[in-house]
C-alpha cells in the first residue's frame, strides 16, 4: 500500500534506473563506424570502382607474369615449380591487401602533419590512430586483395596437396600475420615522421622491397641478402617461410624449420612493438601552426 505524498495523492513507485557515465567509445567501434562512412562516400562512383578495382589487378598481375617468364625460361626456381611460386606469390599478395585495405592511409601521415590536420585527430574523441586510417578508403587496393585470392586459389588448386584443418588454420593466420608484418614495418615509420616530418622515401623503399623480392624464393638470393630479407626486413616471414612449411620445403628453408613453423607468430610481436613506439613518437608532435 503506497504513502500519501505532501500534496495527498499516493506516489507511483519507480525502480531507479542505475546513471551510466559516458564512456568513449572504443576504438575498434569508432574504426568500424569512420571506415563505413569512408566505404559509402567512394562507392557512391559505381564507374571509379570498376576501374580503380581492374587498375589494381592489373598492376599485380604484371608481377605474376615476369615470374613466369622467368620460370619458364630456367624451369624451376631454388627447387619451386611455377605453381609453387604462384602458391608463394599469392600469398604474399593476400597479406600485401589485407593490411593495405583496412589501413593503407597510414601513407598519409605526411600530409596531415605538414598541412596541420593531425591537430584536429588530437582533440577528437576516436584516436588519432584511428582517425588517420579512417580518412579515405582506397578503392584500388581491393583489387590487390581479389587478385592474390585468385592466385592463391588458382595455384593450390594446381599442387599435390592434401588440405588438412591444421594446414587451413595455419595458412589463415599465416596471411593475417603477412599482413601485419608489413603493417607494422609501415606503422613504425609512420612513428618517425614525428620527428623527420617526412618518411616517404622510407615507406618507398619498404613497398620496393616487398614487391621486388616478396614473390622469389629466398635461396636464389646471396647468403648476407637472405639474412637482412629475414632478420631486418622481416620479409621471409610474411609468405616464404611459411608457404615453405605448407609446400614441404622446409627441410631446405635457410632457417630452422622450428622458426618457419613459427612465423605467423611474428606478425603480432611486431605489429605491438609499432604500436608502442607510435605511442612513444606521437609525445613529440610539433603543430604545423596551420
Amino acid at each position: 500500500m503506497g504513502v500519501a505524498g505532501k500534496d495527498g495523492a499516493s506516489p507511483v513507485c519507480h525502480r531507479s534506473r542505475p546513471v551510466v557515465a559516458n564512456l568513449p567509445v572504443p576504438w575498434w567501434r569508432a574504426y568500424a563506424l569512420l571506415m563505413g562512412a569512408a566505404v559509402r562516400a567512394q562507392v557512391q562512383y559505381r564507374s571509379n570502382l570498376l576501374l580503380t578495382f581492374a587498375g589494381g589487378a592489373a598492376f599485380q598481375s604484371v608481377g605474376l607474369v615476369f615470374v613466369w617468364l622467368v620460370v619458364e625460361r630456367f624451369g624451376a626456381i631454388a627447387g619451386w615449380s611455377m605453381a609453387e611460386i604462384a602458391f608463394l606469390y599469392g600469398m604474399r599478395l593476400v597479406s600485401h591487401g589485407l593490411w593495405l585495405v583496412p589501413c593503407s592511409q597510414v601513407y598519409r601521415i605526411d600530409t596531415a602533419l605538414r598541412t596541420g590536420v593531425f591537430d584536429r585527430y588530437l582533440i577528437r574523441p576516436g584516436g588519432p590512430l584511428v582517425q588517420l586510417l579512417t580518412q579515405r578508403f582506397q578503392l584500388e587496393h581491393l583489387g590487390d586483395l581479389a587478385t592474390g585470392v585468385v592466385v592463391l586459389g588458382a595455384a593450390a588448386s594446381r599442387l599435390p596437396m592434401s588440405w588438412s584443418v591444421l594446414g587451413v588454420v595455419y595458412l589463415l593466420l599465416a596471411v593475417a600475420g603477412g599482413a601485419m608484418i608489413e603493417g607494422a614495418l609501415q606503422l613504425a615509420i609512420a612513428s618517425l615522421s614525428f620527428r623527420a616530418l617526412s618518411t616517404q622515401s622510407l615507406r618507398m623503399l619498404i613497398d620496393s622491397v616487398f614487391n621486388n623480392f616478396g614473390g622469389y624464393p629466398m635461396r636464389i638470393f646471396p647468403t648476407a641478402t637472405q639474412f637482412a630479407l629475414t632478420f631486418i626486413v622481416p620479409l621471409a616471414f610474411v609468405a616464404y617461410l611459411p608457404a615453405g612449411v605448407l609446400l614441404g620445403h622446409s627441410g631446405g628453408l635457410h632457417v630452422s624449420p622450428w622458426i618457419a613453423f613459427g612465423a605467423p607468430v611474428a606478425g603480432p610481436v611486431l605489429l605491438l612493438l609499432a604500436y608502442r613506439l607510435w605511442r612513444s613518437q606521437i609525445k613529440h608532435y610539433s603543430s604545423s601552426g596551420h
